[in-house]
């Protein structure tokens, strides 16, 4: 199968260099958007990449100082942009008429080469080259996995122009082998928090220590460049937030590629999290910080779970953290967790640590589910640190248990 991946690439340009994209982006967006005007006649829009290149091409050419690559570039995403637009119109959607106003620009293999450490971009006066500025780390990151690796083939980018950088989303595709799923593939729960990131039924834990403290350090940094309230300290705090950005997606790639290898060692078919909705209000303590890092989390972990066959769904997260996971139990109350770490089912004894307790209901949720449905291909267990749960409520192991503590990053109990 083609797996497709986009790494976003911060550059370092010269000052004449910056002006000369700044010039073709211009022109770059007053073509598309020169092309969605000629798509209309009246009430009807032209959407074909072909009738609107017939229409436009030659009046871009003339006006313009593009390259013919992206001319053609232009009108391609305008005409993807009015068919998208279209397609709503069609099931009785409002969208409003295409305009193209943020600062970008798009390039193929024809309009920009592609090397190590440096790309060459077409502009309105020439070629120029733009050195990629990337991260000092080189492992479990996108750069090292889609950019260098030697399975990814780069296809083209989008050039972006935002809080004063210029950045290059490059994209990279493989052919892979199609992957099979698990032989009668088990479920992985996991749960997020605010003190843990993550923490997955089998008893791995990934501390939230480093992102909280990295994230109290720069809003004291930005609070204080704040107050002075000069134009160079504008300019830092956005730094500073490019930096926080790429210090924390950095560690979610690193605690992503630690729970698809959890359960890819645990022959897992399914990786469950709770339902994202409105995670930050349910979430004692959780800023937007958490939320953004949840999301984006959930979504790193289903493109790369994608590529062992390994599925990624969400279930209904309510009572998870109070309902005892102990199968022939399932006592529900508050009391049932006495503090942030601890779980102590006031029913039956069972005690947990707490993030651990509701990773094991998240996957047991999943697990009844996938029984309840008559899709077929349910799976048939939870995993857990010390052998298997099944939907009968049978564990291959005498007994297991993970009691509260604080545990470091991809720490396994």
């Amino acid at each position: 199968m083609e797996v497709r991946r986009t790494v976003p690439v911060k550059l370092d340009l010269s000052d004449s260099d910056a002006d000369l994209l700044h010039e073709t982006i211009d022109e770059f967006r007053w073509a598309a958007n020169y092309v969605v005007d000629a798509a209309f006649d009246d009430e009807y829009a032209v959407t074909s990449k072909r009738k609107l290149h017939d229409r436009t091409y030659q009046q871009v050419r003339e006006e313009t100082r593009l390259h013919s690559n992206l001319v053609q570039a232009a009108r391609s995403r305008a005409a993807e942009s009015l068919q998208s637009v279209v397609a709503k119109w069609k099931r009785g959607k409002y969208a409003s008429r295409p305009y193209f106003s943020s600062s970008f620009l798009e390039y193929d293999k024809r309009s920009a080469t592609f090397n190590a450490d440096y790309a060459t971009l077409s502009t309105v006066d020439g070629r120029i080259t733009a050195e990629y500025v990337l991260p000092d780390e080189d492992r479990d990151t996108p750069h090292a996995e889609y950019l260098f690796g030697d399975e990814y083939e780069t296809t083209g980018a989008t050039l972006h122009y935002r809080n004063g950088e210029f950045y290059l989303h490059v994209r990279t595709k493989a052919d892979v082998e199609d992957p099979e799923p698990p032989e009668n593939g088990t479920v992985l729960g996991v749960d997020l928090g605010v003190e843990n990131i993550a923490v997955t039924s089998t008893g791995k834990f990934w501390s939230g220590n480093e992102l909280n403290h990295w994230h109290r350090e720069y809003e004291k940094r930005r609070a204080s460049m704040q107050q002075r309230g000069t134009r160079y300290a504008h300019e830092a705090m956005q730094r500073v937030g490019r930096k926080e950005t790429g210090r924390f997606e950095q560690m979610l790639h690193r605690i992503a590629n630690g729970i698809v290898r959890e359960a890819r060692e645990n022959g897992c078919s399914v990786v469950a999290f709770e339902d994202l909705t409105d995670i930050r209000e349910r979430m004692a303590g959780a800023k937007r910080l958490h939320a953004w890092a949840f999301r984006r989390l959930f979504d790193y972990v289903t493109y790369k779970a994608e590529r062992f066959g390994i599925d990624t769904e969400q279930v209904n997260p309510a009572y998870t953290s109070q309902r005892c996971s102990r199968i022939g139990c399932g006592f529900t109350v508050d009391a049932n967790r006495p503090s942030q770490d601890t779980f102590e089912c006031q029913s039956c004894g069972y005690e947990a640590h707490a993030d651990y307790n509701a990773a094991k209901n998240i996957g047991l949720k999943y697990l009844r589910r996938s029984h309840r449905s008559s899709g077929g291909g349910a799976v048939v267990g939870l995993r857990l640190n010390t052998g298997m749960l099944n939907a009968s409520g049978f564990t291959s192991a005498p007994c297991e248990s993970v009691r509260a503590g604080v545990h470091g990053e991809g720490h396994a109990l």
